[in-house]
């Protein structure tokens, strides 16, 4: 099977990525309602404030060949949050990484700089892609710089891009370039130094 469709678990120190499931649901739940995370009206998460529906669309990418859902798991087996490869496009080999969020309690805790630095190496040490974007909302200026910490550039803003909830979203959009990876793979490695022990 074809590494783009045959969907991986990806096991790092902080955190396991695993095919999401359908029993994951009522983790997901309760990860988002650890931060109250459903109430951010400029993030994806709200959209568990009905649970089922998320689940199905989610599923639904997935099994048009659009996305890999991923639980995330931290070593105790706690699900702690949810990430995706999104928009994947083999023929000219580039994936989104979005729909995360993590619990409030796992936050800046190096889940997030794990959960990505395996996802960044699979897309490009696996899939060979040429680009990995980031979006993120306008308002959302703690994932921004989340994503600029990573070492992620920012190509700019679409503006007016997307309907949400009965509100026109900005997206920022960020990418890492191929050429790009062995630097920013450094710098995850020595952000995760900080976390270790």
């Amino acid at each position: 099977m074809s590494a783009w469709r045959d969907q991986p678990v990806l096991r790092g120190n902080h955190v396991t990525l695993r095919p999401l499931a359908m029993a994951d649901r009522d983790a997901l739940v309760a990860a988002a309602a650890d931060g109250d995370l459903t109430e951010l009206f400029f993030t994806n998460v709200s959209g568990l404030a009905d649970p089922d529906t998320f689940m199905a669309a989610t599923f639904r990418e997935r099994d048009y060949g659009r996305a890999m859902p991923f639980a995330v798991e931290t070593p105790d087996g706690s699900v702690v949050g949810l990430t995706r490869f999104m928009r994947m496009n083999e023929p000219n080999r580039r994936v989104e990484i979005g729909g995360t969020f993590y619990a409030r309690s796992v936050q800046r805790s190096g889940v997030n700089t794990e959960a990505k630095k395996l996802l960044l190496t699979h897309a490009f040490d696996v899939l060979g892609c040429n680009v990995v974007q980031i979006r993120t909302d306008w308002f959302n200026r703690d994932s921004q710089r989340a994503i600029e910490r990573l070492g992620a550039k920012r190509d700019g803003v679409l503006r007016s891009h997307q309907l949400m909830d009965g509100r026109v979203r900005d997206l920022v959009v960020y990418s890492i370039i191929a050429c790009e990876w062995p630097g920013v793979r450094v710098n995850l490695e020595h952000m995760l130094a900080r976390h270790r022990g």
